[in-house]
């Protein structure tokens, strides 16, 4: 087993150390939550264990289907071994409904399905508030290459299908979600980051209830019976 080294970086919501190998680092995920770029601060009891056990189920739910990505494998409630990454500087969202930043910055309805999924790119700089950017943007300004664009947007896309049927068959509605991706020292790029309520609308298929991070930007209260409600489906067989 990988033996834990220095922090080598602490985000909103995890620590990352080096290893005695630096092919690998370890992941531990903290209960600290944030929201709107860091202005607002709390912390969700227990967010920490379920964003790691969830991210671990569903990026090994994720490799069986072919996508690649950095999880090797959980060390304990918190921590998880994962393939060291060069983090690109992107974040990739995918929308199935109209909800958060894309409903508000188009005087739209939140919930209305959209007729296929939409893509977007943000520019991952928290002093910006993570701003909407184009594939152009992305390739000009040397974030990714245009193959590196496509093969992200397939991938993207690929994750999409695979969690959205996962996640119906639980009874949940995979409503938007946020991807990270990662360089391994050869350059091939891969799935990073996590899964989680933090960064997925998760909503019940019958009542639409919130099942994620809204709860606590939008103090809708039940934040954490919400993180563990989503737990419990995402580990139930299907029915």
């Amino acid at each position: 087993m990988a033996v834990k080294g220095q922090q080598l970086y602490e985000g909103k919501a995890k620590k990352v150390y080096a290893t005695d190998s630096p092919d690998y680092y370890i992941v531990e995920y903290k209960d600290d939550a944030t929201a709107f770029n860091g202005e607002k601060r709390g912390t969700i009891a227990g967010k920490g264990v379920i964003n790691n056990q969830m991210s671990n189920r569903l990026f090994a739910l994720l490799k069986d289907h072919g996508v690649e990505n950095h999880f090797v494998e959980q060390l304990s409630e918190r921590e998880t071994l994962v393939r060291a990454v060069r983090i690109v500087p992107v974040e990739v969202v995918v929308r199935n409904l109209t909800a958060g930043s894309m409903a508000k910055r188009l005087g739209l309805e939140e919930g209305l399905e959209l007729s296929r999924p939409i893509v977007e790119f943000y520019y991952k700089q928290d002093d910006l508030g993570d701003p909407l950017v184009t594939p152009d943007h992305v390739e000009v300004l040397g974030w990714a290459t245009a193959a590196e664009i496509a093969q992200m947007q397939s991938m993207a896309l690929c994750v999409n299908e695979v969690l959205g049927a996962y996640l119906r068959a639980r009874g949940v509605l995979l409503v938007d979600f946020k991807l990270e991706f990662g360089r391994l020292k050869d350059g091939t790029l891969i799935l990073a980051d996590e899964i989680s309520p933090d960064t997925c609308r998760f909503w019940d298929a019958t009542t639409r209830e919130k099942l994620d991070k809204d709860r606590f930007r939008r103090d809708l209260g039940g934040v954490e019976d919400a993180y563990q409600e989503m737990m419990r489906r995402v580990s139930e067989e299907e029915s």
